[in-house]
């Protein structure tokens, strides 16, 4: 479903489609699979239902699982629809997946980031207000 584009992403083909929900969804048993192969770690129990981090045209975004979605399909916010330049949905677009890493940079930058284990990463009493600053 995806092939390695560069180090910091995969690249696939899904049909992108919208969906009323204000969250990006995919089939659950595809997304627990592809967590697995590309964010799990090994090291013991992982939950794999944390969101997928994607790429359509400009915009990431968290993905989550859910069985009502269609394979290898990607459904969207409306409103996010509306800033791509899907037409006539469902349409099979190339979307990026981030990979682990880089997945969890961009979630560290809004706070959704949870490492194995469950425990999010605290960065109070770093020192540095503004720890995203610059980068």
């Amino acid at each position: 479903m995806f092939e390695v584009f560069s180090r910091s992403y995969y690249l696939g083909r899904l049909y992108v489609m919208p969906t009323e929900e204000n969250r990006a969804f995919m089939h659950s048993d595809q997304h627990e699979r592809i967590n697995e192969e590309v964010y799990a770690t090994g090291d013991g129990i992982e939950s794999l239902d944390s969101p997928l981090v994607m790429k359509l045209e400009s915009s990431h975004f968290p993905v989550h699982g859910d069985e009502s979605v269609p394979a290898n399909t990607l459904a969207v916010p409306e409103s996010m629809l509306e800033e791509t330049d899907v037409r006539n949905p469902p349409s099979l677009r190339e979307v990026f997946l981030a990979r682990r890493e880089r997945a969890r940079q961009l979630l560290s930058y809004v706070g959704g980031w949870q490492p194995p284990g469950g425990k999010r990463e605290d960065t109070a009493g770093s020192g540095d207000d503004f720890r995203n600053a610059g980068t």
